[in-house]
């Protein structure tokens, strides 16, 4: 940066997109899954990590239920 800037007077303000930012978790999931979502990632051009964030915003955007039904 110059020399000549002087921001001393400048006054910080909140991250207005703080609210939106992600949480770091720790999930588990089958390595097959991972390996699926990887395949989908790396063909799309995007971080799985994020792709797996889409899939599940579209899940809550739709309202998606799952259907957990154990058959003997």
């Amino acid at each position: 940066m110059k020399s000549e800037y002087n921001l001393s007077g400048m006054k910080s303000r909140p991250n207005p997109y703080a609210a939106k930012l992600k949480k770091s978790i720790t999930i588990r999931m089958d390595e097959e899954v991972i390996a699926y979502f990887k395949g989908m990632a790396e063909e799309a051009g995007v971080p799985y990590q994020s792709l797996i964030n889409l899939y599940l915003q579209d899940c809550v955007a739709h309202k998606r239920k799952i259907d957990i039904s154990w058959h003997s």
